[in-house]
């Protein structure tokens, strides 16, 4: 401020040498110069101190309260908005505690009958009997009385046998007789000569066909209504299977064995097996908590080019198939005989 005084101080006395040089100039009357160059103009001044605030007003009087207005018309219902995404699958819960052991299963079935015993050899005709003497003829008693009844004589010797007569009708099937029985090992017989060498047959083609595969953290909770694509290749040695749209394709007609293994978690499960676009077997699990299991499998003749997958055949929330580095769900199958 006071650097300020001194300024403006010095400004005027200049300003008032500048008119007294000009009235002497002026006096003498001949002699004008031309104007000086103009100074470099002053430096800017410091800026003044900001006013004080004025007092605060009084508060004004309170306004009339206007009139109710009338009542608005009710606006249009909107349309149901849709339904938001499914939210994403909850941390893994901990592993339950093992159940109590389940009941003794039933009795299997009975065994196959084993076979029976060789038939005893038949036994050897006993030598028949000698032959008795034959009795002489007693005396003839006077005629007339009857004489007493001899003694009986011996049994005379048997004479010899007979033509053989006509065959007799077929008897009646008799009692079996007692099993016989097991007859002595014949000896060996000699070993025969060897045959000559045949020709060499052709070499057998057997038709191979396997796959199994599985899910990972990154294929689980597949999409719906579409093939679930398995990216965990655990064997597929021919190539049957084909990660990139989850079908297998049979190239050797006969009998195959399909078989899957779930691991249910967050979601229930409800899969489906097709082959060409048909459904065979369904498997359904309503998930409780924790981790649950479910598992399928069919027999399915198979010609060349059928296809065979597994699906989802509910919707989002029917799509709980779970992997992770503990857990693993898998979809196999194998060629079991040709045809």
């Amino acid at each position: 401020m006071l650097q300020m005084r001194v300024r403006v101080t010095l400004l005027l006395l200049l300003l008032a040498v500048r008119c007294v040089t000009q009235e002497e100039v002026q006096d003498k009357g001949c002699v004008c110069g031309h104007p000086g160059i103009p100074g470099d103009p002053g430096h800017n001044g410091t800026p003044g101190r900001d006013g004080r605030d004025g007092l605060r007003g009084d508060k004004g009087a309170q306004g009339q309260v206007g009139p109710v207005g009338s009542a608005g018309n009710d606006g249009h219902k909107a349309d149901k908005g849709e339904l938001g995404a499914v939210g994403p699958a909850g941390l893994k819960g901990k592993r339950g505690d093992n159940g109590e052991r389940g009941p003794p299963g039933k009795m299997g079935p009975q065994g196959v009958q084993g076979p029976l015993g060789l038939k005893g050899s038949k036994g050897e005709l006993g030598l028949p009997g000698p032959q008795g003497p034959k009795g002489d003829l007693g005396p003839l008693g006077p005629e007339g009385s009857k004489g007493e009844i001899g003694f009986q004589g011996d049994r005379g010797i048997q004479g010899p046998f007979g033509p053989p007569g006509r065959t007799g009708s077929k008897g009646e099937l008799g009692v079996p007789g007692h099993k016989g029985n097991i007859g002595y090992r014949g000896e060996r017989g000699t070993q025969g000569e060897q045959g000559g060498k045949g020709e060499k047959g052709d070499a057998p083609v057997i038709s191979k066909s396997a796959f199994s595969v599985g899910l990972t953290a990154q294929s689980k909770l597949p999409a719906v209504n579409a093939p679930i694509r398995f990216d965990k290749i655990i064997y597929n040695g021919q190539n049957h299977y084909n990660p990139q749209t989850g079908r297998f394709t049979c190239s050797a007609a006969g009998a195959y064995f399909f078989t899957y293994y779930i691991t249910v978690f967050a979601r229930n499960v409800k899969v489906a097996l097709l082959k060409n676009g048909a459904k065979i077997i369904h498997t359904t699990d309503n998930y409780q908590s924790s981790e649950d299991q479910a598992a399928g499998g069919a027999v399915l003749h198979l010609d060349v080019g059928d296809k065979v997958w597994l699906q989802v055949a509910g919707g989002e929330l029917f799509n709980g198939l779970f992997a992770d580095e503990d857990d693993d769900t898998t979809f196999s199958g194998f060629l079991i005989f040709g045809t």
